[in-house]
């Protein structure tokens, strides 16, 4: 019979919510609360976001963890992303879990993502705190945001006792939050209150010995590789002879070098570690997210972490062109297959296979943003490589092909809405709902193929002029809906190598946008700007003006090139066609075809066309 008992000095929360709503200032306020940092210390905000591309974009990539305490709670804190192609990094914060924090912007509502983030905690069986924040906007309309957030827990299928949810309100910027509207400003008190009275502790079986769950790994240069997971149940002592249970249900030794526990945003050495709490276990190898560590002695394996299956994927290859290894460190496809593996170990929602042939390896993720993140990353650490267009993951059932499926919600200017459903029309988009609320702007939900939205986001911007918001969720895998063509351009087509003329660029502009500046380096097969018509061109951009002994009648051509705008990684990968690759550099991002070689691009056409 199990002996059932709670660690009522702990408690882990996640905090939940969509992209931007204010999850990690929220954690920045709880900081501040609780005296983390002594009085006078200028502390950076959203200190939770320590990656570069989480400060730049201001959104959260990772999930991370940190702690407060609060009348002698220690209250374990997981920040976790809003976008739903990090959905892997939320379910790993779940495992760690007894309850959540829901945030939802007084203005904006539940949006798609809270949608996910819900959903997945509900699955889970944990207790939710709804948390109504940024009141103080003047658009703020959080009566009408609260029966939403009704209407989302009962479309979700929440059980009567996940639906009677503790509901508060706040300022998270300003650190404030309280049970009633009309309730004068304080601080957050009630909101550490509700935490210990309605998350429940951690619950652990007292005859039941050691058992972690790795829900993350890390790594430190001086102590090698870190698991980082929940006890489940028993104790542990840092020189403690574990095992490790994998995939495979293999046995495999190990010994802890170092046991960890979260104080604040810093890790602290400890001699035990006890059931419930949130640890940090280093000197172990060969260690995977999902995997049990448990004593020797008694072997018993946990549930392992379950993951959304990967819907698209992407070629990445050496880089082909001329210029290849003249500004990055790590060219070799060792390198580059030993960076993506090791990115597979932190990230469970990426998975790696190889390609057609050695150089080349397909990763499998839950959308473009998700991998084109990884891509930046790799960037920035010097690597240098080549990537082709997403394509979505097709499965067959029954003989019949199918394709994943997305909800897509809209929201712009009542005039944009004809343009915006005839262009999702005619990507095989279906218009399921439609809301106008008479304020000039209207909501929309479409079910539309996965591949229909690559390379829509930039198109819808234009097509609003800017004041579109699009937002997308996973929904199913259904029957193929058909082709349709992606792109109606062609390709402008660099025919030779060398250094580009501000008199050949200025003759070329007619024929499309260019991308390239004068004197930029081009080589045979560079993409260097979009053709007007959908056929791709080969020209040469290098070609000067024929000078001649002869003075001129009248005055020189004044030869002034239109200004450039550089292409962004994601709008490269979400431009290029499936013959098309972008060259990815620590200091350039290139367009390339394939096949570089214009001749042999002319045979390859000739052959098509004959066959």
């Amino acid at each position: 019979m199990k002996t059932i008992s709670k660690n009522n000095t702990i408690r882990n929360i996640a905090i939940i919510a969509h992209v931007d709503h204010g999850k990690t200032t929220l954690v920045d306020a709880m900081f501040k609360q609780t005296e983390l940092f002594r009085p006078g210390l200028e502390v950076n905000e959203r200190l939770m976001d320590t990656m570069d591309l989480e400060k730049e974009r201001g959104i959260t990539i990772a999930a991370k963890n940190c702690s407060v305490q609060w009348n002698g709670v220690k209250i374990n804190i997981l920040d976790t992303p809003g976008h739903a192609d990090f959905g892997g990094e939320v379910e790993r914060a779940l495992s760690m879990t007894d309850g959540a924090i829901l945030l939802v912007d007084a203005s904006e509502g539940p949006l798609p993502q809270t949608r996910f983030v819900l959903k997945k905690t509900l699955e889970k069986g944990l207790k939710v705190i709804v948390v109504i924040n940024k009141i103080d906007r003047k658009d703020a309309r959080p009566r009408e945001i609260l029966d939403e957030i009704y209407d989302l827990f009962i479309d979700l299928d929440a059980d009567d006792e996940q639906i009677d949810f503790p509901l508060l309100y706040a300022i998270g910027r300003d650190g404030i939050a309280k049970r009633t509207l009309a309730e004068k400003n304080g601080n957050l008190d009630i909101l550490f209150q509700t935490i210990l009275d309605e998350i429940p502790a951690p619950q652990f079986d007292k005859d039941e010995p050691f058992q972690m769950l790795v829900s993350d790994l890390g790594y430190s240069d001086y102590i090698g590789r870190l698991a980082i997971g929940k006890v489940f149940n028993g104790t542990a002592q840092f020189n403690d002879t574990m095992i490790c249970i994998n995939d495979k249900q293999e046995h495999v030794p190990l010994k802890i070098s170092k046991l960890q526990i979260y104080d604040g945003i810093t890790l602290k050495e400890a001699k035990t570690a006890e059931a419930g709490d949130i640890i940090v276990l280093s000197g172990i190898d060969n260690v995977k997210i999902g995997d049990t560590l448990c004593t020797k002695e008694f072997p018993k394996p946990l549930k392992r972490i379950s993951i959304d299956e990967a819907t698209i994927s992407m070629e990445f290859t050496i880089n082909t062109s001329p210029f290849s290894g003249k500004e990055g460190k790590f060219v070799q496809s060792g390198k580059i297959y030993e960076r993506l593996s090791k990115e597979t170990l932190k990230n469970v929602a990426i998975k790696v296979e190889y390609g057609e042939n050695k150089d080349s390896f397909i990763i499998k993720g839950r959308g473009e943003f998700q991998i084109a993140i990884l891509i930046e990353t790799m960037r920035r650490e010097g690597f240098e490589f080549n990537v082709g267009r997403p394509k979505v993951i097709y499965k067959y059932e029954k003989g019949k092909k199918q394709e994943p499926v997305e909800t897509l919600y809209v929201d712009c200017q009542e005039n944009f809405a004809g343009i915006v459903t005839e262009k999702l029309s005619f990507r095989k988009g279906r218009l399921t709902n439609l809301i106008n609320n008479g304020l000039g702007r209207i909501r929309a939900e479409f079910s539309i193929p996965s591949r229909s939205l690559i390379g829509y986001r930039d198109e819808f911007l234009t097509d609003t002029k800017g004041t579109g918001i699009i937002n997308t969720l996973f929904d199913r895998y259904e029957d193929y809906r058909g082709d349709f063509s992606s792109r109606f351009t062609g390709s402008i087509v660099s025919d030779r190598q060398g250094s580009a003329v501000g008199y050949a660029l200025f003759h070329l502009e007619p024929r499309g946008r260019l991308f390239i500046s004068p004197g930029e380096l081009v080589y045979e097969g560079m993409i260097i700007g979009e053709h007007n018509k959908d056929l791709d061109i080969n020209v040469n951009p290098c070609k000067e003006k024929k000078l001649s002994n002869m003075r001129a009648s009248g005055k020189d051509e004044n030869i002034t090139c239109s200004p450039v705008k550089p292409m962004t990684l994601e709008e490269a990968i979400n431009y290029i066609k499936d013959d098309e690759m972008v060259e990815v550099t620590p200091k350039s991002i290139r367009l390339h075809k394939k096949t570089l070689s214009a001749q042999k691009r002319h045979l390859m056409r000739s052959a098509k066309y004959q066959g």
